[in-house]
């Protein structure tokens, strides 16, 4: 049985198709970090001092992260079971489902410790999505991508996440021009509703997609795999461990996001609300030109070099931003910002959905990178509460979270360095075992 012909060809299509749905889906996640760092301590944990209020809060959008390797086992095996294109679209349903709802909750002051328990289970939900989305966004991209340019390709669904980000942010700005009596009533839940919308564009967006021509040969030829989990743990296990410590890089996008902004507008540092989430916009707009250049150079380079560039910049970078923001200077801390997250850490992030996804075959890619990466990413999530109690009772220790985050960026350097380079391995090899297959390089079209 013969790959379908229209199912062929649709690299720039499924790479914007990938960027449009990672933004509208990452939206939705951001937009809760947001709250959690800014309204949320005030709504659903006013029971609390400021201090544990925030605390508290920030636990919350941890949680999210742990949820998610439990929805990386459940969505990984389905996506290698049925194909990456429906599991990229429950993701985005479910998102945008489990977000209008979060819009809808009570406060505490309405009903009592309820609220903070819904608060968490739409949180759960969130997590179970975007479980999914970037692992069969990045499978879908990579194995429509031409010869040579994978990286470039595959990079779309992490400038989707950007993307994402930086709508959030420019939304919360809007809502924190508000009277804090609006903004703690009713104007923080008007971009969680707009999920809605989001939801339904993505969903149009998504469905026109055709499935990835690898998957439609595997499918035909071989068969799909039954039990994904077994066959990954069993000849991919080695890489699992190499995503999982790969991973633990997203630490440096979820202290920028979210404790630095808390640390930054707290009473100890004194900056506005509006000015730091600029900051955040900005270095995702810059983010945005970044991440497909690195990824444009890692085909020509390789993964790995440019990977180590984010890694081991993001752990130098970070004492920066962090000492900036202490300074209480906010063009030094702007400046820093942009270098830190807008170029820096764009190298590792706008190279690992293809230096994962590279390391596994096929019949596994959506189960590893899936299972890998959310695994690594529940560390990163929680590293914000970490943080917050590394930082001391007043918060206000940013060396030690610097320090803190720099430690988690070695796992990632080491990952890299014990990986095999894959950039010039032709797409229907990868994951092979054999050295000779394994080295034979692509036929780069024009």
């Amino acid at each position: 049985m013969s790959v379908p012909a229209t199912a062929v060809g649709q690299p720039k299509k499924a790479a914007t198709a990938a960027w449009i749905g990672s933004a509208l889906e990452y939206y939705d996640f951001f937009i809760y970090g947001s709250a959690a760092a800014l309204i949320f301590p005030k709504v659903f944990f006013d029971d609390s001092d400021p201090a544990t209020a925030t605390l508290l809060s920030l636990a919350t959008f941890g949680v999210a992260y742990a949820a998610r390797p439990v929805g990386a086992l459940f969505l990984g095996h389905f996506g290698d079971r049925v194909g990456r294109k429906k599991i990229m679209i429950f993701t985005l349903l479910l998102m945008g489902l489990s977000t209008f709802l979060i819009g809808c909750l009570p406060t505490r002051a309405q009903v009592g410790g309820l609220a903070p328990v819904l608060l968490v289970l739409c949180r759960v939900l969130q997590g179970i999505s975007a479980a999914g989305e970037q692992a069969s966004a990045s499978s879908m991209t990579l194995e429509h991508a031409p010869p040579g340019r994978r990286g470039f390709f595959t990079s779309f669904t992490l400038g989707g996440t950007q993307g994402g980000q930086l709508i959030a942010t420019l939304v919360f700005l809007a809502v924190a021009q508000l009277p804090d009596s609006q903004l703690l009533s009713w104007g923080w839940r008007v971009p969680f509703w707009a999920s809605v919308l989001v939801a339904v564009a993505g969903y149009f967006i998504r469905r026109s997609l055709q499935e990835t021509p690898a998957f439609a040969e595997q499918a035909a030829t071989e068969g799909v795999v039954a039990l994904p989990l077994v066959v990954l743990l069993r000849e991919h296990w080695a890489d699992v461990l190499r995503v999982i410590a790969g991973a633990l890089i997203a630490s440096v996008s979820t202290i920028f996001t979210v404790w630095a902004l808390a640390y930054a507008t707290s009473d100890s540092v004194g900056m506005s609300r509006s000015s730091m989430l600029w900051v955040g916009a900005l270095a995702n707009l810059v983010a945005l030109a970044a991440i497909p250049l690195w990824a444009a150079l890692s085909d020509r380079i390789g993964r790995r070099p440019v990977y180590l560039i984010g890694a081991v910049g993001s752990a130098l970078t970070m004492f920066l931003y962090l000492w900036a923001i202490s300074t209480g200077s906010y063009a030094l801390t702007l400046i820093l910002g942009i270098v830190a997250f807008g170029v820096v850490y764009s190298a590792a992030n706008g190279v690992w959905p293809s230096f994962y996804g590279e390391m596994f075959s096929t019949r596994v890619r959506l189960s590893g990178v899936a299972i890998g990466t959310q695994i690594g990413f529940a560390v990163a999530g929680f590293a914000v509460t970490f943080a917050a109690r590394i930082a001391g009772p007043d918060g206000t220790d940013w060396s030690s979270v610097a320090l803190f985050t720099a430690a988690l960026c070695v796992p990632p350097v080491i990952a890299a360095v014990s990986a095999r380079e894959t950039h010039k391995v032709p797409t229907e090899l990868l994951g092979t075992r054999s050295p000779r297959e394994a080295s034979r390089p692509e036929t780069v079209t024009a």
